[in-house]
């Protein structure tokens, strides 16, 4: 056990150098603080012309002379009729000296001065960076309000080594000033008793001869439609924000309309981590709060359209009409209640339960969120769960009272999801002007024309076009806009929040295609997939798309309008690679589409005679960038075998042997290429998704740095084969074509805020921290998620409500800027009994499960393993010790925390984790990476699968989804102990089903639903159920078809007899039993118990 006062995060890395990649392939400092310059200024687009992009090469051009049906000599452009095997080659032609990039910015950027941290040259070498052997002993268990599982090698503000620093800077924060009364802030909290107004009421009616305001000359002011819509095929939102300075600290106090041209995304967003620094020498403490007060005025918006409310039924959003006369709902400053008194929200919240006698304490039905204790008309208003959510419900007043409880503060979200939510076109985005808070519905409105933010407390005036509801038409409406109605809401941006003109969708696809890849047989079903869906593809007339060939060089297609086919062009120097025609490769969907459909005919028949085997995936990389770097966009990158050649070849490092230690195994990057590559395409808006088809070893740990620091994902099916492997080609087509058609984002951002006080310090998921707290997300998909930690810098002692805010700022395929703003309110407590009272057990496990994949990489696995288990040791010794008092025999928990057990001991055994078994490297690390980048639904269904017993459905408590009947079975322990032998069992493990049926199953179930006579004759390698005209058949296929569509991924359906292969996959799922090398679930809870009671 190691001590509950050190902090566990070891050998903390120092500086974002050794967060976020030292430098970039050029060499460029990634540091903390505003955008560096070249990330920005380098992105090829002519500033003078909205919408043109030159198409400049960030690297060596062709001379003039040479762009002939000549290169240096010899032939080079072949028809791909002609083509005869990879074998024609390109040699470079003579080089023009390399392109000065226009610069959109002029004038300097504004720095935050570095501290020592930040200073590659006076970093040591972190544990977690690149270097093989680096080694580190942190203590076991986590102190959650320091960054701690080491997951500052890959995300977020890194801790130095002084004391309780929360970012890397020595900027300290400024100091707070509140602007009005703190007895003006909002309570919401569900009450006994209110006590008397603190200030005089607000006239419920504002007479008609003495207005607020004059009314508006002629009508409502102007105002652009509001639509609710679902966000069609290929818009996303994405933030942009200001950390070193706020946008409004950079346009005029006066609201004179002038164009401001911001040059750093920090900038645009506004109100990020401290806004005006200041150096002192008296604390190196940093807070990621948002109570600072900014030098900013909101900007001057002028595109302004007369009102409408085209394509807005009514009735879509519910915001009931009403007088214009000026009602305060109570739910703004004025209607202070008592505080926490509504513990009877929660009748069995403070039940206190012994595991070890009633550990069968798994609902039967789907595991709800904590409903957090507040008025219920706010949280009415609240974010969506599935959004937003934070470990623990109740937020602790102090740091003191979360370290007793021993529980991790922290937020998971899930922000490009796709729900139907409000869209506001509107010219004035209306923002505190101290901390750029997005107004939201826990906001106070003092009057009519003031508003107080919610965050830092700032009184605002309502800006003049706020007044107006363009949903009813009504003038003097302020509190039923859209904005302050719904917690998910989002705003058309204007110009204001752009850096350069919206990019067009740009769409890149590198394929390998040596002789392995070709075996392999993917590429057929790529370009299949492709052509089905090109129609499909998230764009608009200005989507681009282009296509590269790799194996041991690469090969690049020019699809230029006009050409009658596709015509191929070889490089064969891969060691210093440049891109021949560069304005023929990336061509115009619409214009080239025949050229396009005409090469992925050709494509698969072109490589099947190949004898290549090698593999320049790290050229290939460097050529792909080159490529898309004037623009940004999207590169989807198909392999099947360790790269062999050029920069970024990789050599094996598994060593079957030792697959089961937790010791020997390689979790860390063999280089740092892939890193330094990912960096260098996140700075120029591009993201690289990664697609792995084959069983060979592949070197995830390295080769997954390409997604992970440029915002994109990783797919693995390891035993790809279109022969031999079916399942999996099926699987890959599904996923494939949610993958081409989803909705996607490009160059966007993110921020998130909270009040004062709090503190954020680690991000998880896949991204660039570009600054502080700024993640730079050039793609945003709607299946990603993100997990982020926080601490309490000060006492909360002064407001009853917190309150988060996340805003993504993206690009949508349509050529939108959007701003996408979820935000969570939730009370605060002053009691550890509140604190165990309101813990998300769900989200906890969620949050533990990134801060371990964090551990393993930086430590070891065993490390993580122990610190997961310490985390329920700790809180549960915290309970017993600090609220129960009394030393009760057995292992007491609240009521809360009954799962917490179950959970990690089900992490302990999930691929990421466990020992003991024949687990393969990358099978372990694509497993970690899933854990990093899952939203927690998804997270939480693999690590704890859901069992039904499926041969006994019926309609009774069936839901009814679009005239469709579906069975809703009861979840089950998961335990052979609630397995028959006379039934059949579905196994939901996320991605993957499995229909366990018994020996003695009825016969009724296997001719109604599986359509076999007897159980011997169940095929061994069943995948799917006929569609038979029984109500069986039909009921069973209804809640399987329902399971999928639940998720973004396709699971396959295994049927597994008694003696099939796949049983021991089966039961390896059965978390709550024995195994060679993990304990039973009771064995489980008797070893915590032992802890507990030391």
């Amino acid at each position: 056990m190691s001590q509950p006062g050190i902090p566990a995060s070891g050998g903390a890395l120092t500086g974002l150098q050794a967060q976020n990649g030292a430098t970039s392939a050029s060499g460029s400092p990634y540091t903390n603080g505003p955008i560096q310059n070249e990330l920005l200024s380098s992105q090829g687009y002519n500033s003078q012309l909205p919408g043109s992009y030159s198409h400049l090469i960030p690297a060596k051009t062709l001379n003039p002379i040479s762009v002939q049906s000549k290169y240096g000599g010899s032939q080079t452009v072949s028809p791909l009729s002609n083509y005869q095997g990879p074998g024609q080659t390109l040699h470079r032609p003579p080089v023009a000296s390399n392109p000065v990039t226009p610069s959109l910015h002029s004038g300097p950027v504004p720095r935050v001065p570095q501290h020592a941290s930040q200073n590659p040259a006076a970093t040591p070498v972190p544990s977690g960076s690149f270097h093989p052997g680096a080694s580190v002993s942190p203590p076991l268990s986590w102190q959650y309000n320091y960054p701690s599982t080491g997951s500052q090698t890959n995300h977020g503000p890194i801790v130095s080594s002084g004391p309780a620093m929360s970012g890397n800077t020595n900027l300290t924060s400024h100091q707070y000033v509140s602007s009005g009364d703190p007895s003006l802030q909002n309570n919401f909290i569900k009450s006994g008793s209110a006590p008397p107004l603190v200030n005089s009421p607000l006239p419920t009616t504002f007479q008609p001869g003495a207005p607020l305001g004059p009314p508006p000359m002629g009508g409502p002011p102007p105002v652009r439609a509001l639509t609710t819509q679902k966000p069609s095929q290929g818009t996303g939102p994405q933030p942009s924000f200001s950390s070193a300075v706020s946008q409004e600290g950079v346009t005029s106090s006066t609201n004179n309309g002038s164009m401001v041209v911001h040059n750093s995304y920090d900038e645009i967003e506004g109100g990020g981590f401290l806004a005006t620094p200041q150096l002192t020498n008296k604390n190196t403490t940093v807070s990621r709060s948002v109570g600072y007060s900014y030098p900013s005025l909101p900007p001057g918006y002028q595109n302004t359209i007369p009102p409408s409310t085209a394509g807005m039924p009514p009735s879509s959003l519910s915001y009931p009409s009403g007088p214009q006369a000026f009602t305060q709902t109570p739910l703004g400053a004025n209607h202070l209640t008592a505080s926490m008194s509504g513990l009877s929200l929660h009748p069995e919240g403070l039940r206190v339960i012994n595991l070890l006698q009633e550990r069968n304490m798994l609902p039967s039905t789907p595991l709800q969120p904590p409903v957090p204790n507040l008025h219920e008309d706010i949280q009415r208003l609240n974010c969506n769960p599935e959004l937003f959510r934070c470990t623990l419900t109740n937020i602790p007043q102090t740091q003191a009272l979360l370290n007793k409880a021993k529980l991790p503060l922290g937020l998971l979200l899930h922000p490009f999801k796709d729900p139907v939510l409000p869209v506001v076109t509107s010219s004035t985005i209306v923002r505190c002007r101290s901390c750029r808070t997005y107004i939201n519905p826990f906001v106070s409105f003092l009057d009519q024309r003031r508003w107080k933010c919610n965050l830092c407390y700032q009184v605002n005036d309502v800006p003049e076009e706020f007044m107006y509801n363009p949903l009813t038409r009504v003038y003097g409406e302020p509190l039923k806009r859209p904005e302050v109605q719904n917690a998910t809401v989002e705003f058309m941006a204007p110009s204001e929040y752009m850096l350069r003109p919206p990019q067009p969708p740009v769409y890149l696809f590198v394929f390998d295609v040596s002789h392995n890849a070709v075996e392999t047989g993917y590429l057929s079903s790529v370009c299949q997939s492709l052509l089905n869906n090109l129609d499909s593809l998230p764009g608009n007339t200005r989507t681009k798309i282009g296509f590269i060939t790799f194996d041991s060089t690469i090969h690049f297609y020019s699809l230029q309008e006009g050409l009658s086919q596709p015509q191929m062009l070889i490089v064969s120097d891969i060691e210093d690679v440049f891109i021949p025609m560069p304005e023929n490769l990336l061509v115009n969907l619409n214009e080239s589409k025949e050229l396009v459909q005409d090469l992925l005919k050709t494509l698969p028949q072109m490589f099947t005679k190949t004898l290549e085997t090698q593999s320049a995936l790290g050229p290939a990389l460097q050529a792909a960038f080159k490529l898309m770097s004037p623009t940004g966009g999207r590169m989807s990158v198909f392999q099947t075998q360790l790269p062999t050649l050029g920069v970024g070849a990789l050599k094996p490092r598994e060593e079957p042997n030792h697959r089961s230690s937790a010791k020997e195994i390689h979790l860390t990057p063999s280089t740092d290429f892939y890193k330094k590559l990912a960096l260098d395409c996140s700075g120029q808006q591009v993201a690289v998704d990664l697609f792995l088809l084959s069983g060979q070893y592949f070197d995830l740990a390295s080769l997954g740095c390409i997604s992970r620091y440029s915002a994109g994902s990783v797919y693995y099916y390891p035993s790809y084969h279109h022969q031999h492997n079916p399942v999996q080609v099926q699987k890959f087509q599904k996923e494939l074509q949610r993958y081409l058609t989803r909705k996607i984002g490009f160059e966007a951002v993110m921020r998130i805020r909270c009040n004062k006080g709090l503190s954020i310090h680690t991000f998880h998921g896949n991204f660039f921290v570009r600054s502080t707290d700024l993640l730079s997300l050039p793609n945003v998909n709607p299946d990603a998620g993100y997990a982020v930690q926080m601490s309490v810098e000060e006492s909360l002692s002064d407001t009853q409500l917190v309150s988060f805010q996340s805003a993504l700022l993206y690009t949508s395929s349509k050529g939108e800027r959007r701003i996408r703003v979820h935000t969570l309110c939730l009370p605060v407590v002053s009691t550890l009994n509140e604190v165990f009272l309101g813990a998300d057990v769900q989200a906890i496990s969620g949050l533990l499960a990134n801060m371990a994949v964090d551990r393993s990489v930086t430590a070891s696995l065993s490390d993580a393993r122990d610190a997961l288990v310490n985390a329920v040791v700790d809180s549960l010794s915290a309970y017993r010790s600090s609220v129960l008092g009394s030393h009760q025999p057995g292992l007491m928990v609240p009521f809360s925390l009954r799962l917490f057990p179950l959970f990690v001991l089900a992490l302990l055994k999930q691929k990421s984790f466990q020992t003991g078994t024949n687990a393969r490297l990358d099978e372990r690390i694509f497993a970690m990476c899933q854990v990093k980048n899952q939203p927690l639904v998804y997270l939480m269904l693999t690590t704890h699968p859901s069992l039904y017993r499926v041969d006994n459905l019926s309609d009774e408590g069936a839901l009814n989804i679009n005239d469709r009947t579906i069975p809703q079975p009861p979840i089950l322990q998961l335990s052979v102990e609630k397995l028959s032998r006379d039934g059949a069992f579905l196994l939901d493990a996320g991605s993957v089903l499995m229909l366990w049926v018994g020996k003695n199953c009825g016969q009724n179930f296997l001719s109604q639903v599986l359509g076999v006579q007897s159980y011997a004759s169940i095929p061994h390698t069943m995948t799917d159920l006929p569609e038979l005209d029984t109500p069986e058949s039909a009921r069973t296929i209804a809640f399987i078809s329902w399971l999928r569509e639940q998720r973004p991924f396709f699971p396959i359906l295994y049927v597994i007899r008694d003696e099939s292969p796949m049983k021991a996959n089966f039961l390896q799922n059965m978390v709550e039993d024995r195994t060679e090398s993990a304990l039973s679930y009771y064995e489980f809870l008797l070893h915590i118990q032992q802890q507990v009671n030391k």
